[in-house]
């Protein structure tokens, strides 16, 4: 029987485990990840930046500078504690243990960064939570998910079809587009 890999049991154990399971502050892959993420961001500035299953805050540090605000959330609060410690000396950086489902309160955001999550939720899930994030994005606004190419028993789908399903919501239009060894990243305008 799989584990269920959107709840906070799931990830909490994880990170007790090891507080950074997934190498996020120092695996090359990783590394060369963000530098793509934030190498896709960098062309403009962000007014507020959501970015939902944060983890450690790797990503979350290196959004700061480009936003004058930026939102995060993860599932873990052991996740939360690192995050907040390593984004500490950002005033307009706010890290939220909270899940990512139907109450979460995030809005007026012009950039959603949707990396390494869309794959734990199965397809029909994840196109709601999607449709539903999207929504709350400004016209004009930016959509950037970045997800890993492999397959992993936690994975419910792979990260070709999380962006399929991004793309098939509508209202948006494909920007920027990139395949790197083993992670896709694509880059939305809201229409």
């Amino acid at each position: 029987m799989n584990p269920d890999t959107t709840s906070q049991n799931f990830f909490e154990a994880m990170y007790r485990r090891s507080g950074d399971p997934w190498n996020f502050a120092s695996s090359p892959y990783e590394l060369n990840r963000y530098e793509a993420i934030t190498r896709a961001l960098s062309m403009c500035r962000y007014r507020h930046a959501f970015e939902p299953g944060c983890s450690v805050g790797v990503l979350t540090e290196q959004l700061a500078p480009l936003c004058d605000r930026v939102s995060a959330t993860d599932i873990s609060p052991t996740a939360v504690d690192v995050a907040r410690m390593r984004c500490s000396r950002f005033a307009h950086v706010e890290i939220q243990c909270e899940s990512l489902d139907e109450s979460f309160s995030i809005d007026d955001m012009d950039l959603l960064v949707l990396s390494e999550i869309g794959y734990y939720f199965d397809p029909e899930r994840w196109r709601s939570l999607a449709q539903l994030l999207m929504k709350r994005v400004a016209p004009s606004g930016t959509i950037l998910a970045a997800h890993w190419l492999g397959h992993s028993r936690d994975h419910l789908q792979d990260g070709d079809s999380v962006h399929h399903a991004l793309r098939s919501i509508g209202s948006i239009t494909l920007e920027y587009s990139e395949r790197n060894a083993g992670f896709r990243l694509d880059r939305w305008r809201r229409l």
